[in-house]
């Protein structure tokens, strides 16, 4: 599908629960409604601007008819998806920015702010229900548990926090230790068992809702700039518990598997912009996923199209492999179980060749024998920039790469 041009930078999409409809909130304050059709045309629904100032986050509802938008301007505005009309407006709803809104039931919404502020609402109300201070630092992202009436946020001064929405108190159930680093996303994995968190780092944190919310359970390196967005995949896909979107500031958007790790390819690529936002339509389990960077459009991808090239290149490799190759292959998704990511694999065994050169020539003509072998086997992971940047950070950082995996 083509690109959707907006006209400027985007901060926010989503998608309409059950029609062909995105909606992109703009840094002119614009929110502009798109149709879209199966076969890669679109056209313009409706363009509002509530404020002068930046459109950050966006909210709708379960049926699609209300769009709630919020940004630089601190106020809160309620949208009529059929129309196009602003029916309702909270002037300086929060003291700072609102960086962040997601919509949790019927008559509930929470937003967040650049203070760290977070408050509830009941949308037919002039005033938030609730607010909690516990976070210092800018709201980055929501998850609600529907199954625990508890919102999980992320901030970036380090920690994650949980809410529950039914407490009196305006205290936080839980919050994590400081995990230096900004936390930018959070999805659910496993079922809702695990969550993996995207950092500033690059680094994807697991953290284990059995093990409680006081620290990550694991850490998954790999990624070579920070992750600012995240989205699960449809449920329809067979690895859809363990398979997410990332969305990274050197603009690829990456399939990543996790347990065990393993990256599966590249979904979209926004050049040199940052990755803002990412979602699939229809509720999660549609067939386009949107992202969007710093250029000025809309990306509209086939997930389809991603996932059946990818299934039909693993099943070329696999008829490719011999008995040994297989047993490698093996070998590595056990390494991968204990939190040793596949792409760490390759880049510690390249980082053995200069120890093995210095020592004897003979035993580099040896290597250069199998190298090329080795190499064929991870070549389809090579062509994602991901593993580029990894293979030359591990041979600059061999041991410490290896004292770190072996604590784990």
């Amino acid at each position: 599908m083509p690109d959707i041009p907006v006209g400027t930078q985007i901060f926010d999409l989503i998608f309409h629960p059950t029609d062909s409809i995105v909606f992109t909130g703009l840094l002119t304050g614009h929110v502009k409604a798109f149709g879209y059709d199966e076969q890669g045309n679109h056209d313009s629904k409706f363009a509002v601007r509530p404020s002068k100032r930046s459109c950050r986050a966006l909210a709708i509802s379960d049926d699609g008819s209300r769009l709630w938008a919020a940004g630089k301007a601190k106020s809160l505005y309620t949208i009529d998806v059929g129309t196009g009309e602003i029916v309702n407006t909270i002037y300086n709803a929060h003291d700072a920015a609102i960086n962040r809104v997601k919509h949790l039931t019927t008559n509930l919404l929470s937003s967040g702010d650049d203070d760290g502020v977070i408050k509830l609402w009941d949308p037919r109300k002039p005033d938030a229900i609730k607010a909690y201070n516990h976070h210092f630092d800018f709201i980055s992202d929501f998850l609600w548990l529907s199954d625990w009436k508890q919102l999980v946020s992320t901030s970036g001064d380090g920690t994650l926090s949980v809410i529950d929405v039914r407490a009196k108190k305006t205290e936080p159930l839980a919050q994590s230790e400081d995990q230096e680093d900004e936390l930018l996303s959070i999805v659910p994995i496993k079922g809702g068992q695990k969550f993996a968190v995207g950092t500033q780092l690059g680094i994807l944190s697991i953290f284990n809702r059995r093990n409680g919310w006081g620290d990550c359970v694991d850490r998954i390196p790999g990624h070579p700039h920070s992750i600012d967005t995240l989205c699960n995949i449809p449920s329809s896909y067979p690895s859809s518990h363990s398979t997410i979107l990332t969305g990274s500031s050197d603009g690829i958007l990456r399939a990543v598997q996790l347990f065990p790790t393993k990256l599966l390819g590249v979904v979209a690529d926004h050049g040199e912009f940052p990755i803002e936002c990412v979602a699939v339509d229809r509720g999660g389990e549609g067939r386009w996923v949107g992202s969007a960077g710093h250029e000025e459009v809309l990306k509209l991808t086939d997930l389809k199209e991603v996932f059946e090239d990818e299934d039909g290149k693993e099943d070329e490799d696999e008829d490719g492999k011999d008995g040994t190759e297989g047993e490698d292959d093996e070998g590595e998704a056990e390494d991968t179980d204990t939190a040793e990511p596949a792409m760490e694999d390759a880049s510690q065994e390249e980082a053995e060749e200069p120890h093995e050169e210095g020592e004897d020539a003979a035993e580099e003509s040896s290597e250069d024998d199998v190298e090329p072998e080795e190499k064929k086997r991870k070549r389809k992971q090579d062509k994602d920039p991901l593993q580029l940047v990894k293979r030359k950070k591990g041979r600059n950082e061999i041991d410490a790469e290896r004292s770190f995996f072996a604590d784990l």
